[in-house]
């Protein structure tokens, strides 16, 4: 067996595998587990955050969300895990409710999935999200305007927070950079989380759908936390979800 007191680096690539496959570590368990101390494993936490592999929270770390690029970049990558998702949320979106639809790559193939036969009204700050609904007949949408930007593929600056903050919504899809059981929905960009905390607080529901690599992870700027979520679509991987499922939270994923 290995004494991983002796072996710092194979301690934390112990734990970096362990960051990937249950999104978090906790400093008591991996001392219990690798026989050695709360501060020799503090201390491994602390290098992996300045690698950039992990965020600290208290009594252990989340694993460190990095961005896949701009929308556009985004918009191809996992689309067939993306597609299942829209698919299962689509049961979500009821006749003749107002919803928003923000931004995301995951939430495009949301409004992709949206059957042609419901009447809807859809408010988006996205003009790809608005353009793929234009060929719905029963569906209205609303673009709120603004200076878009490129990395997210929407306007999230003032002008169209001030148009946001004059509608309210049976329900908003919003979009998720990291989602963490304990942190809650965090974002990349501080402008896009702030105009994300407006549109759940003119909303009566909240829905995020996400791939599973986001699920346990902690982006930079904090948007809300898990008792906000109403709805959590995503992928089936327990060791990730277990955590979840001990919250008032609707967890569907594209087999349930």
């Amino acid at each position: 067996m290995l004494d991983y007191a002796s072996f710092p680096d194979q301690r934390q690539a112990l734990i970096k595998d362990r960051l990937q496959q249950n999104g978090r570590v906790v400093c008591v368990q991996l001392a219990a587990e690798l026989n050695v101390s709360e501060h020799t494993i503090r201390r491994d936490l602390q290098e992996l955050a300045s690698q950039g592999v992990c965020k600290k929270v208290y009594g252990g770390a989340v694993i460190q969300a990095h961005t896949e690029g701009s929308f556009a970049q985004r918009v191809d990558l996992h689309a067939d895990r993306k597609q299942a998702l829209a698919k299962a949320c689509i049961r979500f979106l009821n006749k003749d409710a107002i919803i928003f639809i923000d931004t995301g790559s995951t939430n495009l193939a949301i409004a992709q999935a949206l059957p042609h036969d419901l009447p809807i009204t859809v408010v988006t700050n996205a003009p790809a999200i608005a353009m793929a609904l234009q060929s719905h007949d029963l569906c209205d949408v609303i673009l709120l305007g603004g200076k878009i930007s490129k990395q997210q593929g929407a306007a999230i600056g003032s002008s169209a927070l001030q148009q946001l903050q004059t509608m309210y919504f049976d329900l908003c899809v919003v979009g998720a950079c990291a989602v963490d059981s304990n942190v809650g929905l965090s974002a990349f960009d501080v402008e896009d989380a702030q105009f994300k905390q407006a549109i759940i607080k003119q909303s009566n529901a909240v829905l995020i759908a996400v791939t599973e690599d986001k699920l346990g992870a902690v982006a930079r700027h904090k948007v809300t936390t898990m008792d906000s979520i109403s709805i959590l679509v995503t992928e089936a991987n327990p060791a990730k979800l277990a955590d979840f499922k001990a919250l008032d939270v609707n967890i569907v994923t594209p087999t349930s």
